[in-house]
């Protein structure tokens, strides 16, 4: 394989970006307006290929973070196969493959691993993607096959949207792109509705647009001579339960960690970091202070005490300057800012979907103040709980087995009796860990997932279509899988992706600023898999062998500080600023819900929460998300292709 036919090669590992394009009879103007409608993406530039013939249009935004120069520009085309590449990621096996392929006659003009994805696949042709191992989402364009291949990374870091319309199919790694087709079906999707009513987030493929889906995470999906093929996992979760012993789960799990830090500090701009003082975040700082000179910059939300009281939240910042000082970390405290109404429409419209979670608020404020202080990349330690357990659901599962074994009526009495409680913070918490009590098993470890009875949203969406890709999701593993086992695949192939990673990614890259997440990196994954259960969660303790880990990096205290989220006073929220937004706004003559949701339902569920009777908050928040989003995406906007 001769370099002669590679074209716009860069010279090493570079960025990420924002990708979109097309197959099928659209005109070249809209892969502008793709590309235009997600610039914040890539701010450093911009590139697209078009083949009327083919009815093929790939568009790149750039967002330079490794080999800032020309050579790092997208689309990437080795031309003896007509194969065309644009990919938003970073390949961290690329060195190995690189070798690989080598060894099978390609020949190498720089270093970049947009390169190596290129080759893998000319190599390998659909099979590369089980080699790659980063995060990412891609498209590939192999004219002598004619076929279109999109792609997103194993564990869902990269977003990647689709739509098939009567002219063909069309991608972005943002929804928003594709609401420039003026032949979009932008009928709303109920049941997706009921979804992020019930659970504040959408798991699985479903968006609001019935006609909009998401690539599932470890899914390929491929339009070969105009044929649509249904998109197929390249890559799935195991559901085996690990064996290892203490000391081989302690030594791979800290050989991982250290591998997986030391690859995603590598930057030509300034890497920065989240730091809020909890055992994840600290983790990820105290081993980046092994491998670099410099002080990190470290970013820390802070917000009003009072507050935070009443909502049963606890402040980061004392925990944050405690890690900062011992790690010699550079501490930059951000105080939270004053919530305004217009914050929300904005963290929707970021987002792409309804998501009811203030938590990207503060991951924007953070990602505006880094980059306006130069700094483009942060690390993040999301994924931790995810895989090692830590959520306070973990606990109340493994408590389970102190009633579980009663007969139903009694498991109905404790379920109704515990609802009746309190809208303290005990209360609350005590309700959920018993609101599925009466359920089968795995009806049970779903319920734990929802932030309102599933049985109310279905009301207020006025739905009795959905159905949870989560219970789909149990049911299709092996009989004897244990309940924790299913509820820690459940948050890596659902929660983590289309709540957490999706708003990290989104509201970071509206700044242009990356977040890499080194938790979730394969070789950390496939280390958690062969730890047991037994030493993730033992009695209280989550993420028990995480932590006896750390303690040769970080102090007891702030190892072992209670649990606390990336939370915001909602409740607070919602008898101030966003009273008048709920009267005026979602419940006024002009209220886009009106036509989606029931209307009684929803000035039901407003009326219970305002006397106290149920804890509704979260859920009136959805219900403002989603008429926000109606508000933002359900109309055609100008200039539609």
């Amino acid at each position: 394989m001769g370099n002669r036919f590679l074209k716009r090669v860069s010279l090493r590992r570079e960025l990420m970006c924002g990708i979109a394009g097309f197959w099928g009879a659209f005109p070249r103007p809209l892969l502008d307006a793709m590309s235009a409608s997600i610039a914040h993406r890539g701010p450093d530039g911009a590139g697209s290929f078009f083949d009327a013939e083919a009815k093929v249009g790939l568009a790149h935004r750039r967002l330079a973070i490794i080999e800032l120069g020309d050579a790092g520009a997208q689309p990437m085309t080795e031309t003896s196969r007509g194969v065309t590449l644009i990919y938003n990621g970073e390949l961290y096996n690329f060195r190995d493959l690189r070798r690989e392929l080598e060894k099978c006659g390609h020949a190498f003009r720089g270093a970049s691993d947009t390169e190596v994805v290129l080759r893998s696949y000319v190599e390998w042709g659909d099979a590369c993607l089980k080699r790659l191992e980063g995060i990412f989402a891609l498209a590939i364009w192999d004219a002598s096959r004619k076929q279109l291949l999109i792609a997103r990374d194993h564990l869902g870091v990269k977003p990647l949207y689709y739509t098939q319309t009567t002219r063909g199919v069309a991608f972005a790694s943002e929804l928003k792109a594709l609401c420039h087709l003026r032949d979009l079906d932008r009928a709303v999707d109920r049941g997706a509705l009921q979804s992020y009513l019930t659970h504040l987030w959408s798991p699985g493929e479903q968006t609001p647009f019935r006609a909009v889906k998401k690539l599932l995470p470890g899914h390929v999906m491929t339009v070969t001579d105009g044929e649509v093929a249904s998109p197929r996992p390249f890559f799935q979760l195991s559901a085996d339960v690990g064996t290892a012993s203490l000391e081989e789960s302690l030594e791979r799990l800290e050989a991982s960690l250290v591998t997986a830090v030391s690859r995603q500090l590598v930057a030509d701009v300034p890497v920065g970091a989240f730091l809020s003082g909890g055992l994840d975040s600290s983790a990820v700082v105290a081993l980046a202070k092994r491998q670099r000179e410099a002080p990190l910059p470290a970013y820390c939300i802070d917000y009003d005490a009072s507050e935070a009281r009443r909502e049963g939240l606890v402040r980061d910042a004392p925990y944050a300057a405690r890690v900062a000082e011992h790690l010699d970390a550079d501490l930059r405290h951000i105080v939270a800012e004053p919530f305004r109404v217009e914050d929300l429409a904005a963290m929707v419209e970021a987002m792409d979907e309804p998501q009811a979670d203030p938590a990207p608020l503060y991951v924007g404020q953070i990602a505006r103040v880094a980059r306006a202080q130069g700094v483009r990349v942060l690390l993040s330690g999301a994924g931790g709980d995810d895989l090692l357990t830590g959520y306070r659901r973990h606990r109340a599962l493994q408590l389970e087995r102190m009633w579980r074994w009663a007969p139903k009526f009694a498991r109905s009495a404790l379920r109704n009796g515990t609802q009746r409680l309190g809208a303290s913070v005990v209360g609350r918490r005590v309700r959920k860990a018993f609101a599925g009590a009466d359920l089968p098993e795995d009806e049970r470890i779903v319920n734990y997932f929802c932030w309102t009875d599933p049985a109310r949203a279905a009301a207020v969406a006025a739905s009795d279509s959905y159905r949870s890709p989560m219970l789909e999701f149990l049911r299709s593993l092996p009989p004897k899988t244990p309940p924790l086992q299913k509820m820690l695949l459940l948050e890596l192939r659902f929660f983590l992706p289309d709540h957490n990673l999706n708003y990290t990614d989104k509201l970071s890259m509206q700044h242009g600023v990356e977040v890499r997440v080194p938790l979730v990196d394969l070789e950390v994954v496939r280390a958690a898999a062969a730890i047991p259960l037994s030493l993730k969660q033992r009695g209280r303790e989550g993420k028990w062998i995480f932590k006896k880990m750390m303690e040769r990096y970080l102090p007891r205290d702030v190892i072992y500080r209670p649990k606390t989220g990336f939370g915001a006073p909602v409740r607070s929220w919602l008898r101030g600023p966003l009273a008048p937004l709920v009267q005026d706004v979602l419940m006024g003559a002009g209220a886009r819900v009106r036509t989606h949701l029931d209307e009684d339902a929803l000035r039901d569920l407003i009326n219970d929460d305002r006397e106290g009777r149920i804890d509704g908050a979260y859920t009136i928040l959805s219900a403002l998300c989603i008429e926000l989003w109606l508000r933002r995406f359900e109309s055609a906007p100008a200039g539609l292709h």
